[in-house]
């Protein structure tokens, strides 16, 4: 299978290419953007270990000029500080204007190596490679880059646009179950909040927690439909001035777990995967969705062996107060992502803090 999704903007449409074996085609898919000859390569040291020799060897022999930096691995690192040591490695290799930098890896080298591409010399080209799947169907896609700060996750960033999406799905093979789980609850957000179809699918698979019990036509299927979701939204509305917020879905909840628990114990799609399940309730609470509904997506996260419940101990007032330092927050007031039905969701910041609180008190 191989599939080229267009990402529709005024100033700069991309593709998103879905191939087979396409990280070797890594350098001939950029000859075809002319971009600049220097590249910096940027990666985690696991992922590095198992396809950076495949993408650097793919660029060399089309010609490009390539240096590499290596981030450490996880979300605690996703900070200013990591930002400078990129900074200096752009600087020692002489980076230009024509430059690109490459982000090979999941979502935080995606979202880390495009806020550095954005900020160098006040922006030069990017091109993300996702290697997980919460990447590939969402982090990748989109020009949302950025840090964290320790009060709150991505407060620091920008929106800088890549000039491709290359995904590869053979990396997959390599991605532990847990990531896969955790990118699982992207896909899922996709069916609650825009894809029926694609819901639909995801209820007819007997088992959506491991790669290796999904058919490969499924796991065509989850890619295609939700690089199209994100890539319609985005089209829609380019720096969330609107539909995008939908996107969201999951996010307000998740990133305060995420936060409280210092980004170190709970992955970002596991927090989503929670947030989706309080979103639901919510929802349910306030009269907007149904309480089979909300079993169906519940049923769902399960499936993919994804948490439904708070991680033990999170105080629950903690999380209240951190909501209100999202940057979703407008005016003083927090905004949810709520469903209405299956494939379609609202934006509201009428949620009372009892409602929340009950729910919460709840998981």
């Amino acid at each position: 299978m191989a599939s080229l999704i267009k990402v529709n903007l005024p100033q700069q449409s991309y593709d998103i290419a879905i191939a087979p074996g396409s990280l070797d085609q890594l350098g001939e898919y950029m000859t075809s953007l002319h971009l600049g000859k220097k590249v910096l390569l940027v990666s985690n040291p696991v992922i590095f270990q198992l396809y950076g020799e495949r993408a650097i060897a793919s660029l060399k022999a089309a010609s490009f000029e390539v240096a590499s930096y290596i981030l450490p691995d996880g979300e605690h690192y996703k900070t200013l500080a990591s930002i400078e040591n990129l900074y200096n490695t752009a600087l020692e290799n002489r980076l230009e204007r024509s430059a690109t930098m490459i982000a090979l890896g999941g979502g935080v080298i995606g979202d880390m190596t495009g806020f550095a591409a954005a900020t160098w010399l006040r922006g030069i080209n990017f091109i993300q490679v996702p290697t997980t799947l919460l990447a590939m169907v969402d982090a990748a896609i989109g020009g949302k880059t950025g840090v964290n700060h320790p009060q709150g996750k991505n407060l620091i960033g920008a929106f800088h646009q890549p000039r491709l999406v290359l995904i590869d799905p053979d990396v997959l093979q390599t991605l532990p179950t847990r990531e896969f789980r955790a990118g699982m609850a992207e896909v899922i957000k996709y069916g609650v909040i825009w894809d029926a179809q694609l819901f639909a699918e995801l209820e007819a698979s007997q088992r959506l927690d491991e790669m290796g019990y999904i058919q490969s036509e499924l796991i065509d299927s989850i890619l295609t439909h939700s690089c199209q979701a994100k890539a319609d939204v985005v089209s829609k509305d380019e720096k969330e001035a609107g539909l995008r917020a939908i996107l969201n879905y999951g996010h307000t909840i998740g990133h305060a777990v995420e936060s409280l628990t210092g980004y170190t114990q709970v992955l970002h799609g596991e927090a989503v995967a929670i947030g989706m399940v309080a979103a639901g309730q919510i929802a349910v609470e306030l009269g907007m969705w149904t309480q089979q509904e909300t079993q169906r997506q519940d049923a769902l996260i399960e499936k993919a062996g994804l948490p439904t419940k708070l991680p033990a101990g999170l105080d629950i007032e903690a999380i209240i107060e951190a909501l209100q330092i999202d940057k979703k927050v407008k005016a003083g007031k927090v905004r949810f992502v709520l469903p209405t039905q299956i494939a379609a969701v609202t934006v509201t910041d009428q949620v009372p803090a009892d409602i929340i609180r009950q729910v919460l008190v709840r998981m």
